[in-house]
């Protein structure tokens, strides 16, 4: 039998036998609930029969026919109604299943979210796109209308968003363009490092929404939930739908903090902290500040995750204060890394070498966090083994700085959108999707093989909008994106080794090697950090200014940008 389980109350399956009923009871289902009309096929046994095999084990036995692509809002309510009186666990059934998922589907409407139902029936194999916007209207067809029409719709308030839409806005100033954010802060995440580090202060990382949106520019303060790309519409909360000419995504990532046993019970205190979140970077400074010595643990997931070198700058600034402070030598560290390499990028490698002997950082590769005692302060790791196996391996610690695993947001992931790992699937050269022409993703939610960093979006946003234009016949050949990304690796308080590179790790500096030679720690680089990359992102980068990120024509013929 094939049996998939979308709760802890109800597995779906595809057409159960007389005989099968046995061993559904030995599984421990209490009850079965059929979902097909007799006599759909001929080698389909009627419900009597599956009846009598459940009493004859004692299991309860309900018929709630539906016709195949005919569910009425009423058939999903009753049928929440019925699971909700039958004794737990229940097996639904029909032809293939896909009938029972969607009848649980809309009947869980209203109690999780879209982007939850649609990731637990795709996991185990129904794809519900259809009924998404069902879904979105507490589990009632909506009627067939639109809320609003834009030329572009741009998914996303951060970095990416705000810069692409400056971006078309500097080139053709008439576009009718709107951005879905529901958040109502923009932050400059970049400085969070330098206020864990004492440098920043919260405030200066932060400004309200709508002083960043451009001028001409509608937003739309609410949530998507799903997407219909062969309609051109977004389904947002309350099912309001809104249609696009020309669609761009970029809401970033999903920073998943359950994704560590034990952490969201203990962050911001017992030594628990990451640079990752506005609220706790403070208290990373406070725990470094207040230091007089002990264990302190430093972590970064599997990739890919927002700024790969976030990590370490946070432990090279920790050690340097504590250096700097005298209490360097009364403790002991370790960066547990789950990846096998201190940088992915090796001409950068031999500095960070440097500081992490001068520190005496124990490196610890292979080693993913899976759970954390914040009480007790221990750690647990999963260990990667030379034989392909894994083992458990826990550490105490007196602060640990951790980077939680990272992941394409959830109605991202569960869309059409995606590839087989959740981020959306562009072109990495022109940015477009690979399926749908008329839809393009920049930043961190794109699954282009580039460091997700600010300095990417910057780069992208040029490409983007001129992409975008060219879609609507307003611009000439498309444009092409490198792979550009940087990480301004903090190694010291008034060092930095600046790191740029291309696709494939192909270094990439800015400035001539006299100026500043990106790998070696550079004071001239720090200054970069501290005093221009900030403003060069609020008065340059979210305005439209492309300074130095001019984009390029894209060219060979093997590329999805035609």
């Amino acid at each position: 039998m094939d049996i998939r389980t979308l709760s802890p109350q109800l597995a779906v399956a595809p057409q159960i036998l007389p005989s099968d009923v046995a061993a559904l009871a030995a599984q421990g289902f209490r009850a079965i609930v059929c979902h097909r009309p007799d006599g759909e096929s001929a080698d389909q046994p009627n419900y009597v029969e599956i009846e009598l095999a459940a009493t004859l084990q004692g299991l309860q036995c309900h018929h709630q026919p539906v016709v195949s692509g005919k569910i009425t809002d009423e058939q999903a309510m009753a049928f929440g109604q019925l699971l909700a009186s039958l004794p737990k666990p229940v097996l639904a059934f029909c032809r293939t299943g896909t009938r029972s998922a969607t009848l649980w589907a809309l009947s869980e409407a209203g109690h999780l979210s879209t982007a939850d139902i649609l990731e637990r029936t795709s996991k185990v194999g129904y794809d519900l796109g259809a009924v998404a916007r069902r879904i979105a209207n507490g589990g009632k067809t909506p009627g067939d209308h639109m809320d609003a029409e834009h030329q572009v719709l741009i998914i996303g308030g951060g970095a990416a968003g705000i810069a692409v839409a400056s971006s078309l806005m500097a080139r053709q100033a008439n576009l009718d363009i709107a951005i879905i954010e529901p958040a109502d802060v923009h932050y400059y995440q970049p400085g969070w490092t330098l206020v864990g580090g004492g440098v920043f202060q919260p405030g200066t990382t932060a400004r309200t929404m709508s002083s960043v949106l451009p001028k001409g520019v509608q937003w739309i303060k609410s949530a998507v939930v799903a997407f219909e790309p062969e309609r051109n519409v977004v389904i947002l909360e309350g099912c309001r739908v809104v249609r696009y000419q020309q669609l761009i995504v970029c809401p970033g990532l999903k920073v998943d903090w359950h994704g560590i046993d034990g952490l969201v019970e203990t962050l911001g205190r017992n030594g628990v902290t990451s640079n990752y979140r506005y609220d706790l970077a403070p208290y990373t400074w406070k725990l470094v500040s207040e230091w007089q010595g002990g264990r302190a643990v430093f972590t970064q997931p599997p990739m890919p995750i927002k700024c790969a070198g976030a990590p370490q700058k946070a432990m090279y600034l920790s050690c340097d204060e504590w250096r700097r402070r005298g209490v360097l030598a009364k403790s002991s560290f370790g960066f547990y890394n789950a990846g096998g390499v201190l940088f992915g990028v090796a001409d950068y490698v031999p500095a960070l070498m440097d500081y992490v002997e001068a520190y005496k950082i124990g490196l610890n590769f292979g080693h993913t966090l899976t759970a954390i005692d914040g009480v007790k302060k221990t750690a647990t790791f999963s260990r990667a083994l030379a034989d392909g196996g894994k083992e458990s391996v826990e550490t105490e610690f007196d602060m640990i700085h951790v980077v939680p695993p990272q992941k394409a947001p959830d109605f991202v992931r569960v869309s059409p959108l995606a590839d087989p790992a959740g981020w959306v699937d562009v072109d990495q050269f022109s940015l477009r999707h690979k399926k749908f022409d008329n839809i393009f993703a920049l930043g961190d939610v794109s699954n282009t093989p580039n460091a997700k960093t600010a300095a990417a979006a910057r780069k992208q946003a040029p490409v983007v909008a001129h992409n975008v234009l060219h879609q609507l016949g307003a611009a000439g050949a498309m444009v092409s994106y490198d792979g550009y990304g940087s990480c301004p690796l903090t190694v010291e308080r008034g060092k930095i080794v600046l790191a740029e590179f291309l696709y494939g790790g192909k270094v990439a500096p800015t400035f001539p090697k006299w100026i500043i030679d990106g790998t070696r720690p550079s004071r001239l680089a720090w200054l970069l950090k501290e005093r221009i990359l900030p403003p060069l992102y609020w008065r340059a980068m979210l305005r439209g200014r492309e300074w130095m990120a001019e984009p390029t024509p894209l060219l060979g013929a093997g590329l999805h940008g035609k």
